[in-house]
């Protein structure tokens, strides 16, 4: 079953996904992340420019566009639909939705704001897992 993770009370979701992804790809996993179009353009470029000497390998991927051969390894997706990945490692979810098919991957991260707007969403993906019978592993953040 897949294993459902929340980092709550988040107050910069962007850097924290940055963090996320390069403590993440040091450690060796391979993750897609799943947001709208403008979030994962903001992401892209924060992973370009949050830490000056570092760089996490990553592919912006076009919905249902094919990606290169030459980047299929890349350790981090971002893409709109998890059904557009290639493999099923660790998604992580920058959306205010549960995202369709997450049950195919083998472990989910959820990042939840600070702001109100950002609670309520997270509150509601977390009733979605829970719902549906997923333990959920609770990370309150202290930034």
């Amino acid at each position: 079953m897949t294993e459902v993770s929340f980092h709550t009370n988040v107050p910069h979701p962007l850097g924290y996904a940055c963090r996320l992804l390069r403590k993440a790809t040091r450690q060796g996993a391979r993750v897609v992340v799943t947001a709208p179009a403008a979030t994962l353009a903001a992401l892209d470029t924060a992973l370009w420019t949050f830490e000056p000497l570092d760089f996490v390998p990553h592919v912006l991927a076009a919905p249902g566009a094919a990606v290169a051969e030459r980047l299929r390894a890349t350790p981090v997706w971002l893409l709109e639909s998890p059904a557009d990945a290639t493999h099923h490692e660790v998604l992580l979810n920058l959306g205010a939705r549960a995202p369709e098919g997450f049950e195919s991957f083998a472990r989910v991260i959820e990042i939840v704001s600070t702001d109100d707007e950002g609670r309520a969403a997270g509150r509601q993906r977390w009733k979605h897992y829970a719902n549906r019978g997923y333990a959920i592993q609770h990370h309150e953040v202290k930034e």
